[in-house]
């Protein structure tokens, strides 16, 4: 009699179909399915760990997700303390606005002649739609607000704080701006030109051209010092949440590079995973995987990682209704960093870090 594999330890088992079974039951049960499906329950798992590990956790945002609906989403996991800081496209963080301001995205189609939406002034992101108008009105209304401010640089994380704050006193609407202001959560912008936010900024500079100045190497220390922070006040432990790949995926996951030129004590994350439809064999920064990461430093050589290859659409609403779910004890319990994020000046748990320069020892 053959001797039984040690490959052949745990056999797959078929998904049966329970009509009332929550989210976080379907995600347990997919753990035991293949391909995507268990990659995304195994995503839950090491999103738990990460919870109950005491790491500072980033997310990255990337792709049109605010304007397809996943905006509040987000918004949950920053007011409840998922996450700890946001890196995120300046589009997912304007169409974010848009809807806190009153306005919506609409449901369309892919095969719509674009022609007669452009000549109604309908923005078309797929099978999402936009009143271009309601675009501009915002870009004047985000100049209007630029030009409030001091005329000096300031960080994305400054701007977007400020930028939440009096978006939250004009609205008091929920959203992901407006919920980071309220739980002083800080939010990075480093591509911020590359977006309407970046087109109401030169609208601000068009009138004042001391208006608009935004500090995209100052985000570089800040974020490090984010990373870098959790080792001066407790121990280094962080993790990364992806969706989407895109500049928020190579801004945290340098972060961790540029915080070991502050203190060669740091690692790179321990804990990884995102939710991407690029593949790693064209060479993109968005594809590549977690293991290419590992090169770089970026995350430690024995970090829990995981790549789900899913349109975020479908992941991340089952992933986060599942993980709200099955970690409500670690939440209650989960001690986290503390940011003053008002000014120049970030503090974290009461120290501040000066933007410009960070020493750890």
């Amino acid at each position: 009699m053959k001797t039984k594999s040690r490959f052949l330890r745990a056999p797959v088992e078929p998904f049966a179909v329970l009509p009332d079974a929550a989210a976080g039951d379907l995600l347990a049960r997919m753990e035991r399915i293949s391909f995507q499906g268990r990659n995304l329950a195994i995503a839950r798992r090491i999103w738990e760990k990460m919870l109950g590990d005491d790491c500072t956790i980033f997310l990255g945002m990337a792709g049109a997700l605010s304007a397809g609906g996943l905006r509040m989403i987000v918004a949950y996991l920053i007011a409840n303390r998922y996450i700890d800081c946001l890196v995120s496209t300046g589009a997912n963080l304007y169409h974010d606005l848009h809807e806190t301001r009153g306005r919506h995205h609409y449901l369309g189609s892919p095969h719509e002649d674009d022609a007669a939406l452009q000549a109604e002034h309908i923005d078309r992101v797929y099978d999402t739609y936009a009143r271009e108008d309601e675009f501009c009105d915002n870009d004047e209304w985000i100049a209007a607000f630029a030009l409030t401010l001091e005329p000096r640089p300031h960080t994305s994380r400054e701007f977007t704080f400020k930028l939440g704050e009096y978006l939250w006193k004009e609205t008091g609407q929920e959203g992901i701006l407006t919920a980071a202001f309220k739980a002083q959560v800080p939010i990075f912008c480093p591509a911020i030109a590359d977006s309407s936010i970046g087109m109401g900024l030169s609208q601000a500079r068009h009138r004042e051209p001391l208006a608009g100045q935004i500090d995209v190497i100052g985000d570089i220390v800040e974020s490090a010092i984010v990373e870098s922070a959790n080792l001066v006040i407790r121990h280094p432990r962080t993790a990364s949440v992806v969706l989407g790949g895109g500049t928020p995926k190579n801004f945290i996951n340098q972060a961790s590079v540029q915080a070991e030129f502050f203190d060669d004590r740091i690692g790179g994350h321990r804990y990884a995973l995102q939710i991407v439809t690029d593949v790693p064999h064209f060479g993109g920064a968005s594809g590549s995987s977690l293991e290419e990461a590992r090169s770089w430093g970026k995350l430690a050589t024995d970090a829990e990682q995981v790549t789900v290859q899913a349109d975020a659409t479908i992941a991340l609403p089952l992933l986060v209704s599942a993980l709200a779910a099955s970690a409500r004890d670690t939440i209650a319990g989960r001690k986290t960093l503390s940011f003053d994020l008002a000014g120049p000046t970030m503090s974290v748990n009461g120290r501040p870090f000066p933007h410009a320069r960070f020493e750890a020892r």
